[in-house]
């Protein structure tokens, strides 16, 4: 793949490969080498991306990557950082912290949704799951989510704004 489309991918996609890889990581240094390899995946040029597919194969290959790290025996056995993210409102941050504190498989679900605006079926083919399996994760997620948070405290809009800028 020559550079110049390799960075046009990377301008146009690299925010949502990196917010993915935070969403699972949790943690800033690790999600940064998720995105660049993802994107050094690509630049070897073993991969040939459809046309319209690339952000699905880009995000699938985002979270494949992240499910290893977070098996690994080395991610396991290290303390988490504070990663301390601005916040224009206190309650976007306990939403923040009330997502973050998920499970992994639940936390990823949630992120593709309202931060990056996909449908369950997206969430299911970028996560190879099925569309049931989604949608379970969702309730099971928000069912935690609403436990955690008080009544009056909601998830932010489907389309990205609020909160998740």
């Amino acid at each position: 793949m020559d550079a110049d489309k390799l960075a046009g991918l990377f301008r146009q996609y690299g925010d949502d490969v990196f917010r993915l890889a935070y969403s699972y990581l949790g943690s800033r240094a690790d999600a940064e080498d998720i995105c660049q390899g993802v994107f050094l995946k690509l630049a070897e040029g073993r991969t040939a991306l459809l046309p319209g597919r690339e952000n699905a194969w880009l995000l699938t290959c985002a979270a494949n990557a992240c499910k290893s790290q977070l098996r690994s025996f080395w991610r396991r056995n290290v303390g988490e950082l504070d990663e301390n993210l601005p916040f224009q409102e206190d309650a976007c941050r306990e939403v923040w912290d009330a997502v973050m504190a998920l499970p992994p498989k639940y936390r990823a679900v949630v992120h593709l949704y309202y931060w990056e605006g996909l449908d369950q079926g997206e969430i299911g083919d970028i996560l190879h799951i099925s569309r049931t399996a989604v949608q379970t994760r969702m309730q099971r997620a928000r069912a935690m989510l609403k436990k955690e948070l008080s009544d009056d405290e909601e998830l932010p809009e489907h389309n990205g704004a609020g909160c998740a800028e």
